[in-house]
This record gives C-alpha cells, structure tokens and sequence, in this order.
C-alpha cells in the first residue's frame, strides 16, 4: 500500500523540497520526558538507558538476562525505534533483593546512564511526552520557503496521523489485520494480537483524518465533535459555544477522531455521519475491534508542535528539535515540510 493510501493528503501543501533522514542512528534522537519524581527507595531499580540501533523490547530482554529476571519483571513506558539514538527508562522488580550487576547488558548500543530506586513499577504509558532532536541530511530546498513552512506549522499544527511505522512493511500489518477480520478470529501470539488490532485501529483513524484534511475541518470544531486537550484522554462535545472556545485558536483544544471499539462513535451530528461512514467501508475491520473487546476512545486530530526550533549546520542540513505528546510520529511533522528519499517511516 502507498503512503498516501495509509496516511492521506497533506495539510499545507506540496513538500518545499526533500532530504534524508536516518542516515545515521544520531540523525533521529528521541528523549522520553517522565514527570514522575523518583524517590531513591523501593522495590523497583529504574535506569534511564541510551539505545543505539537497538529496539525497546531487544533491550528489555538484554537487562533481563543479566539481572537473571524473567522478562515479565522489566517494564517501560513506551516503545521507541530501533534506527534511532534514544534515551528512556525501564523498571526491574527486584523484591528483597540488591542492584544486580548489569554490566553483561551494556555495549553493543546500550548504556545504563543512570541507576535509582523507586517505590513502584514503571507503567506502559507513564511518560508526558517525547523531545525530538532530528538532523535533515541531503537537503534539497530553499531555506526562506522552508522557514516560511515551519513558522506555519509551529502556528498551526499538523494532522495527527498514525506514522508508517504502524502499518508494517509495506503495509503489512494492516494486511494481516484484515486477514483475521476476514476470519473473524484473533491471532494467538500476543504480541501480534496486539499489532494487528492497532493496525486496524489506526488505520480507521487515519482515514476518518484523511476526509477532514481534505475538506479542511481537521484543524476545525464542528458542532457534533469531540473535543480534546492536547494532553487528556477525556473530551466533551461541541455545540455553537463550544466551537468558538479560543482554547481551539492556540492549539490547546482540539477536535477528535475515533479508536474504534465496542458501542460505536458518541460524536454527534455531520461527524458521526462521517465516521459511521468510514468504518461502514471497513466494516469487517470495525466490527472486529469491537468482537475483541476493544475500548472506544478518542485522538487529537490536530497535532501541536512543543518548542518548534531549527537551525542549519550545513547549507545541505536542516536540524528540528521539538516535543510531542506520547503516541504521536515525528515524521507527521516532517512529511509537512520534505519528502523523505527512500522513507518507509520510523
């Protein structure tokens, strides 16, 4: 599948040129922001590891082995990208027992930067965001239009799609989450379970955001909508005073879309209608969510960029550092700027 079938149109218009990114591990660097303070004492050892070309779970599985835990001892916020140079926190559960020795962990792309002691686990979920350090290379575009470009994102947002990454290899995910809605039937393996239900999840987000970019309501509250804040799960419904909140102006409210689940869509109005719409065109992939006990929720359809800046090392490299709420795809920011040569998403 292509990217535009996957994700969908642009928001601001064609790329204002191209470049690569990824052509090193250090090009993409990601540092998870945790807002929890640590107290030095506890059942749980939590270390703030660097990863170099080393996925989440593939480090996971490396403290494991030399803590001597099983795996289902160790937990993590969130998963971050294998081609990247990233920095997060994982949690041991070590009840009555001392700070193994974790030496056997380290090298080959892992650091411990940091050791302490807290009184509970660390939970999937936990952290507040992510801060982006990314490095352009190979950049083909002129400077004062990608600046132009940039001021008007940090403005204005960018359409909070699913990355890539979430698909699969050529879209592979999703194929296979079709596959078993077709069956009607759930994969087994509980990791696959879980990434092809997101896959399709994602996916109808995706297209429903596709239709309100194209129609220019994406950035927009209509009455009927769900609105959001930029960091809460919870939302409320929009009637005529809610659509004029100036909370919406300054990118801190937002309209929704839906993660498809039991009970269907509580939007209202033109919106269900929309999004009835589109999960009735897939509605082998709808009703599967739902038959396996998925949750209805919601998503921001706008995504807002946190401390937007850049500069420019080199005429033929552009540097963006910015910070994103958890769940959200740096290359939805990107994709708004350049076309990436070769980019099957991070």
């Amino acid at each position: 599948m292509t990217e535009e079938q996957l994700l969908g149109p642009r928001a601001h218009g064609e790329p204002c040129g191209s470049a690569v990114l990824k052509a090193v591990a250090e090009d993409f660097q990601v540092d998870e922001v945790l807002d929890i303070p640590l107290s030095g004492e506890g059942e749980h050892l939590w270390l703030w590891v660097e990863k170099r070309n080393l996925n989440t779970e593939e480090a996971a599985r490396r403290i494991a082995r030399a803590a001597g835990v099983p795996l289902k001892m160790i937990s993590y916020a969130g998963l971050k990208d294998r081609q990247a140079l990233t920095r997060q926190w994982f949690s041991l559960h070590l009840p009555g027992k001392a700070d193994p020795d974790l030496a056997a962990a380290e090298g080959e792309g892992l650091t411990i930067l940091q050791r302490t002691r807290h009184q509970r686990k660390l939970q999937r979920g936990a952290h507040s965001a992510n801060g982006f350090t990314l490095r352009l290379t190979e950049l083909r575009g002129e400077h004062v239009a990608l600046d132009a470009r940039l001021e008007r994102l940090k403005a204005q947002g960018v359409p909070n799609y699913f990355g890539l990454q979430r698909f699969g290899y050529q879209g592979g995910n999703l194929h296979g989450a079709r596959d078993f809605a077709g069956k009607g039937e759930l994969p087994v393996q509980r990791n696959l379970r879980s990434r092809l239900l997101s896959a399709g999840r994602s996916y109808l987000f995706n297209r429903v955001l596709a239709e309100r970019v194209a129609d220019g309501s994406w950035s927009q509250a209509r009455v009927g909508d769900l609105l959001a804040f930029t960091d809460s799960r919870s939302f409320f419904p929009a009637g005529e005073a809610e659509c004029s909140d100036p909370r919406l102006a300054i990118l801190d409210l937002h309209p929704t879309g839906p993660l498809w689940g039991e009970g269907g869509s509580p939007a209202g109005g033109g919106i269900l209608a929309l999004e009835r719409r589109v999960a009735d065109g897939e509605a082998a992939i709808a009703n599967w969510l739902a038959q396996a006990g998925m949750k209805h929720e919601r998503r921001i359809l706008r995504l807002p960029i946190g401390g937007l800046s850049w500069h420019y090392p080199e005429p033929d490299i552009l540097q963006l550092e910015f910070v994103l709420p958890t769940g959200c795809f740096a290359t939805a920011v990107v994709r708004e700027l350049v076309s990436l040569a070769g980019q099957t998403d991070i």
